[in-house]
């Protein structure tokens, strides 16, 4: 899966400047309300590709729409937002991926829906030292997707596309820290920096009142976010092999980040080997090309 960089664009009209959360919330349910009163910014390459669709709307389909989305966690967490919305009370079945959430809505009812979309370069244009941050954010999610997705489609797994996207989706309460609060996101990373043992669930609670994974949770339940998607997202179902799956890819991609030299990885390298049935060369190997 190509990676899309984040870039400067126009397809948002000029806004005024935003208005940032600068101090902590009372807790993690004030947090979610604040993040569910405000619009979610995307991609600029993601709001571009959108309106370059949106000329030739009768050559779009779903499969196309989505390939331009698939590398922004953000956009495809508010388009599954909105369509969950759409069928609140109705006795459908869960879009579980974005091209099944296009499917389900219709290209046209996502262009009258979607209009020209704010960016996140745009957002953040006031507070440069933010973007670095959701960057770094950013590059983890679509390592983590594309070990994901290897370990899925070794597996035999028929809900792959769900398992990448799960990955991809796993760290969005942090990007929308970084988008909507980025002073106090960045004097999370200023904490973790002064003291590298410091744990990050920690170092959330003392800025936040609430560590991200609560946030993460609250969010998907209360966007009624897929079914199935909120189960592959439990860090605490590690018995379920589709949920050990994604809780690897995200341990090797972040251990792997500078390297494969980190001393965690041993263990990561054997509990990946026993996910696969692999043994640890062809594991290690196998790591090593998704990791490219």
């Amino acid at each position: 899966m190509a990676e899309t960089p984040l870039n400067t664009g126009d397809a948002a009209p000029a806004a005024p400047p935003p208005s940032f959360i600068t101090t902590p919330l009372r807790d993690v349910a004030a947090w979610a309300a604040a993040f569910d009163a405000r619009e979610i910014p995307v991609l600029a390459a993601t709001a571009n590709g959108i309106e370059d669709l949106r000329c030739n709307e009768d050559a779009v389909d779903a499969h196309l729409l989505a390939d331009g989305m698939q590398a922004d966690p953000l956009m495809i967490l508010k388009l599954l937002r909105h369509v969950a919305q759409l069928r609140r009370g109705r006795d459908q079945a869960d879009a579980e991926t974005a091209t099944e959430a296009l499917v389900m809505l219709g290209i046209t009812p996502f262009f009258r829906d979607f209009g020209p979309q704010p960016t996140v370069e745009a957002v953040l244009a006031s507070q440069p030292q933010a973007l670095p941050g959701l960057r770094q954010v950013l590059r983890r999610a679509h390592r983590a997707a594309r070990f994901a997705l290897g370990f899925a489609v070794h597996r035999g797994d028929h809900d792959a596309a769900l398992i990448h996207e799960a990955a991809l989706l796993h760290d969005f309460a942090e990007l929308l820290l970084w988008a909507h609060a980025p002073a106090l996101a960045l004097e999370i990373a200023r904490r973790q920096h002064l003291d590298p043992a410091l744990r990050s669930a920690e170092a959330q609670h003392a800025v936040l009142h609430t560590d991200l994974a609560a946030l993460k949770d609250a969010l998907m339940h209360r966007w009624r976010l897929p079914e199935l998607l909120v189960k592959i997202s439990d860090d605490h179902a590690s018995a379920n092999p589709q949920v050990r799956n994604v809780q690897l890819a995200l341990r090797v991609a972040r251990h792997s980040s500078q390297g494969w030299d980190n001393p965690a990885l041993p263990d990561d390298v054997d509990e990946v080997a026993a996910l696969l049935n692999l043994g640890t060369a062809p594991t290690l190997h196998l790591l090593h090309d998704l990791g490219r």
